[in-house]
């Protein structure tokens, strides 16, 4: 599944997300889902999480 539908993600969900300074080179950090940033259904780049290690970015890939 990829990220781009708010719907497909839930809190303490795997997922790799991309970090703000990571967009140029697309270096994907993984991590579980603390919060769910992006308040609209869809996002064209992805929804915005912060992981627990309080680390923010897009959603790319869902993991588990």
């Amino acid at each position: 599944m990829n990220g781009q539908n708010r719907s497909n993600i839930q809190i303490g969900q795997k997922v790799a997300v991309v970090k703000k300074q990571d967009q140029p080179t697309g270096k994907l950090t993984e991590g579980v889902v603390q919060r769910i940033l992006t308040k609209s259904a869809q996002h064209p780049h992805g929804i915005k999480v912060m992981l627990e290690t309080g680390e923010v970015g897009r959603v790319k890939e869902i993991l588990s």
